[in-house]
């Protein structure tokens, strides 16, 4: 579809493999049932997954591993990978493994202190993006530590349910000290009511418009092709 980024959610078996799993049990999106922290890769790969429909997909498809899905990924696109910074240190070395670190981003709120331990020693990083949620006092405090940092930022994701002069005095920050804004548009709650799903029902120049307007540069949607269509109908995506 052209999309920039993909986010691939991981989860850890037992045996200490990365798969690709949002939930934590395969209950939802498999032929089987057990919590994935509790099962082998062996053992998990004795299921399918299941299609749209709850049923077992037709071509016998299994849960993939990070490492064949960063395989496909490689020189193509840039990865998000939920739950990366829980994983860090194995997630690291299969992208430098791949050749793939400089396309993998990860996110969270933990503080630059945190971060910087975390990534201390390393001779590659994977890219960090702080989230903050402006209603609330402690993501302000922290987005004030990461903003008075010497470096810019490479992005945050702002999260707000309701526009207030916070939110949008975060943004207006974001966009001045050159680091990237993004939006997660998938839920409400993440974006002030100007979620795909609004876009879908009214028009997408009334959300995706209006988050362009606000400074996003990196929207997250679940219609890739739709907002994309918008995107380039405003000359913002080639």
């Amino acid at each position: 579809m052209g999309a920039d980024i993909v986010e691939l959610d991981i989860a850890l078996t037992s045996d200490s493999v990365l798969v690709l799993q949002h939930d934590r049990t395969i209950d939802r999106c498999t032929t089987g049932k057990g919590k994935i922290i509790d099962m082998t890769y062996e053992e998990i790969q004795k299921y399918y997954l299941k299609n749209a429909h709850g049923a077992r997909n037709s071509l016998d498809l299994k849960v993939p591993t990070l490492r064949e899905a960063l395989e496909v990924c490689k020189d193509r696109i840039v990865v998000n990978i939920d739950k990366g910074y829980d994983h860090y240190d194995l997630v690291l070395a299969i992208a430098e493994e791949l050749g793939v670190t400089e396309q993998i981003l990860i996110k969270g709120s933990k503080s630059l202190a945190d971060v910087r331990e975390k990534m201390a020693g390393n001779k590659q990083n994977l890219l960090y993006m702080p989230i903050i949620t402006p209603s609330n006092t402690k993501s302000l405090a922290l987005f004030d530590e990461y903003e008075a940092d010497a470096e810019p930022q490479l992005a945050y994701e702002v999260c707000w349910g309701k526009m207030t002069p916070e939110v949008e005095d975060c943004m207006k920050r974001v966009v001045a000290d050159g680091s990237k804004l993004w939006v997660n548009s998938l839920w409400n709650s993440l974006c002030g009511g100007l979620s795909d799903d609004v876009a879908w029902v009214t028009s997408a120049e009334e959300v995706y418009g209006k988050l362009v307007d606000m400074g996003a540069t990196m929207i997250q949607t679940d219609r890739p092709e739709y907002l994309l269509d918008y995107l380039r109908s405003r000359g913002l995506h080639d």
